[in-house]
């Protein structure tokens, strides 16, 4: 047998620069790069393994300094998002808190079924010097060290105690990478000792390996039950997921629509799917979902959910499908959501699915009664977006109003990104997406600090398209470092710094809950009150940016963020467009409810009144059985 000696470091490196993926006959890298900040965990690891590679053409690994761990993992989410999951980032990361700032990444991952490679580096597997800095004693047992917490958010964990098990634990790691069902954050914890220990690796390990990602295809008795069921709607509903995007299943969605006339509703991840202009398209569904979508679902006899995890956002807590006959048709990869809902289970591809039940309703559609009432409702639709983009609200601007001319501005194949705050419920009633990548909302997770990040990744993913991110003054304090990786790198991407001194999500979230807005404003506290709620706090955002390397541009009115916003067009580098909006909105108004409890009892005025109105939602709500 051949052997290659090397260290375990300079193994998995040149593992993984020979690792492609495949799906309809295209080959793609399937670890394009690895992401990483160094220290004692890894500075010789792997760190010495990048250095060896770079210098010495043994193998093609690009190594991409970010600015926080958490950060890195966001950018290789969002790079993953881009690439339909056929492409994942390796992050790299030394002992203690470096590793454990990318726990939340991979919670963010597994809970988007995203995937990336997490390498955390680990304690000395011999135990010589023990314990080492940033060592976790535990006393119920020596192998416990920090780094058992990612077994919790990753869907493959594995510690590599001796150079030969990265033979199996990397083939693995691969495998679930690959696998559209099982897919999410991987973790190979890495002793930093190991990571610089010797072998004699069989050559055969680094040979070039194509992971073939398949289209399962539906059984044919699952078919027939599914077309049976929509031939007897009367008042069918199709929710488009993730799924339908990463299969590349919206050419055959669309024509399936048009066909047959059912209305198509989107999920945050679903979102251009069929485009916003599309006679069968009528909007996000769920707790801040669209006039349209959420009628239509009260009403609706048989939904067909393509690619969805129905998250509690989705089914507005599971108030929006109000029919109580209501049935469920449920095309997925994964078994796990094709059968919520007690649903008929399609398990398979979306876009294979959506094609076999084009096939089995080839001769079948709604009525015309149906058709019209699907254009009616999007037309009322239509007028309160409009009102929404046009309200007029001064001194300050509404945020929808800063939302209206992004849309105006934009190209159809711009990339707006945005994760938390009071933005993604905006966007998903205003947002006009026309293409699949041009919607790109974390809303599994809805990490704040995702959205700088997310940049870096979808801009490496796709350099063509022009990258906006959107994000509140609440998530940028929470993570904005990543500025500085754009400029670095020289990636040109359009920051909009909305500041509204405060969380507007929240803060409206606490208010209707009977919490009045509680902690969730940017002021000095106050001498008397002793609250948070004195004079708004001198902080200048604007300056912070351009402090990180970014060009910096201010707009006060719609007007003039509509010209800051052609010039960032035309910048080359980084540019941040900063705009203050009305911290107390207004916001598009609500057409769907989300659960969150109001405390049974209290000394509040305000509190009991929000649990009234608490109890009479909580009373339509209901389990779909």
């Amino acid at each position: 047998m051949n052997t290659v000696r090397l260290t375990t470091a300079q193994a998995l490196v040149r593992f993984l620069a020979n690792q492609y993926s495949e799906r309809d006959g295209q080959e793609q890298r399937l670890i394009p790069g690895m992401w990483g900040i160094f220290g004692h965990g890894n500075v010789a690891g792997v760190g010495q393994a990048l250095l060896q590679a770079a210098t010495t053409g043994e193998a093609d690994l690009p190594y991409y300094l970010a600015r926080n761990e958490q950060g890195m993992v966001h950018a290789s989410v969002a790079y993953a998002k881009m690439r339909d999951r056929l492409a994942a980032f390796a992050c790299t990361a030394s002992t203690g808190p470096g590793s454990t700032n990318m726990i939340t990444g991979a919670a963010l991952a597994t809970t988007n079924r995203l995937p990336v490679l997490l390498l955390p580096s680990d304690m000395f597997a011999t135990r010589a010097a023990d314990p080492v800095l940033q060592q976790l004693e535990d006393t119920r047992g020596g192998d416990v060290t920090v780094n058992d917490a990612f077994r919790a958010v990753s869907k493959y964990f594995d510690r590599i105690q001796r150079p030969e098990q990265l033979v199996p634990a990397a083939l693995a790691a691969m495998r679930v990478l690959t696998d559209p069902v099982e897919t999410g954050a991987v973790t190979l914890a890495l002793p930093q000792d190991v990571q610089a220990e010797a072998y004699d690796w069989p050559a055969d390990f680094f040979r070039r390996r194509v992971w073939h990602v398949g289209r399962p295809v539906l059984e044919p008795a699952a078919v027939e039950r599914a077309a049976r069921l929509l031939r007897g709607a009367r008042r069918p509903l199709i929710v488009a997921g993730g799924g339908a995007v990463y299969s590349g299943a919206e050419t055959a969605l669309r024509a399936f629509a048009e066909a047959t006339g059912i209305p198509v509703a989107d999920t945050h991840a679903g979102k251009g799917a069929v485009p916003w202009d599309h006679p069968c398209a009528v909007g996000g569904i769920g707790s801040t979902g669209s006039y349209a979508a959420n009628e239509l679902a009260r009403d609706a006899d048989v939904v067909l959910g393509i690619g969805t995890r129905y998250s509690d956002f989705t089914t507005a807590s599971h108030t929006v499908f109000g029919n109580p006959d209501v049935t469920f048709v449920n095309l997925n990869v994964a078994r796990l959501d094709a059968v919520k809902h007690s649903a008929e289970p399609l398990v398979a591809d979306a876009r294979l699915g959506v094609e076999a039940l084009a096939g089995a309703l080839m001769d079948w559609e709604v009525t015309a009664e149906y058709r019209t009432r699907t254009r009616e409702l999007i037309a009322r639709t239509r007028e309160i977006e409009e009102a929404c983009f046009t309200v007029g609200h001064g001194p300050l601007p509404a945020q929808t109003e800063i939302l209206g001319a992004l849309n105006d501005v934009l190209d159809d194949r711009a990339v707006v990104i945005n994760a938390a705050g009071s933005m993604p419920g905006d966007l998903q009633q205003l947002w006009r997406a026309r293409d699949p990548k041009a919607y790109h909302v974390e809303y599994a997770y809805s990490c704040m600090g995702y959205e700088v990040a997310a940049g870096v990744g979808a801009k490496m993913a796709d350099p063509s398209r022009e990258v906006v991110v959107l994000v509140g003054d609440g998530s940028y304090l929470m993570m904005a470092q990543e500025i500085v990786t754009m400029v670095s790198e020289g990636l040109k991407v359009i920051v909009v710094l909305v500041q509204n001194h405060g969380f507007a999500s929240i803060g409206a979230l606490s208010e209707s809950l009977g919490s009045q807005r509680f902690g969730t404003k940017y002021r000095f506290r106050d001498g008397d009150s002793g609250l948070l709620d004195g004079d708004v706090l001198p902080v200048d955002l604007a300056a912070n940016a351009a402090s990180l390397g970014a060009d910096v541009l201010h707009a006060h009115s719609v007007e003039e963020f509509r010209s800051a916003m052609e010039k960032a067009r035309a910048a080359t580098r980084t540019t941040v467009v900063h705009v203050e909006t009305d911290l107390y909105g207004p916001n598009p108004p609500g057409h769907g409810w989300w659960d969150v409890p109001v405390s049974e009892v209290s000394a509040l005025d305000t509190t009991r009144t929000a649990y009234e109105t608490y109890a009479a939602h909580k009373h339509n709500q209901r389990h779909y059985l």
